[in-house]
């Protein structure tokens, strides 16, 4: 982890959010971290969680619940309405929406843009087709 101040803490949360293909909220993190670290607090996690996305070492993503990605790369995500959780979308960044931006509204410098899918994920999906059974 590359970042201006190094601490055990900040490391464990960092790895945590790394390690999970969940997009973890705040809560999830500490949940996690919580039994093996019994001094870790709620509030350590969200420090170190903004922090951590200040520096651009994680993307924060501004759901109605805030959520981590260790991946800072350009790319598309997908939420489900029914369970709320979050994954990434195996659809290539497309730099000319970013172009088609520009063009279409010259004043502004646009830098990227970010692209939300939502609907059923799979699992909803099939809970929801089990229900109608």
């Amino acid at each position: 982890m590359a970042g201006k101040r190094y601490s055990r803490q900040r490391e464990l949360i960092y790895q945590a959010v790394c390690d999970s293909d969940q997009h973890p909220t705040a809560e999830m993190v500490y949940q996690w971290l919580k039994p093996a670290n019994p001094s870790l607090s709620l509030g350590t996690v969200y420090r170190n969680l903004n922090l951590l996305a200040d520096e651009g070492i994680l993307v924060r993503m501004p759901f109605p619940v805030e959520r981590y990605d260790a991946d800072t790369r350009p790319h598309t995500h997908f939420r489900c309405r029914q369970c709320g959780c979050v994954f990434d979308f195996k659809i290539s960044y497309d730099r000319e929406i970013d172009a088609a931006a520009g063009t279409a509204e010259p004043e502004f410098r646009i830098e990227d843009h970010t692209l939300l899918f939502s609907g059923l994920c799979p699992r909803c999906l099939e809970k929801k087709q089990v229900d109608f059974s």
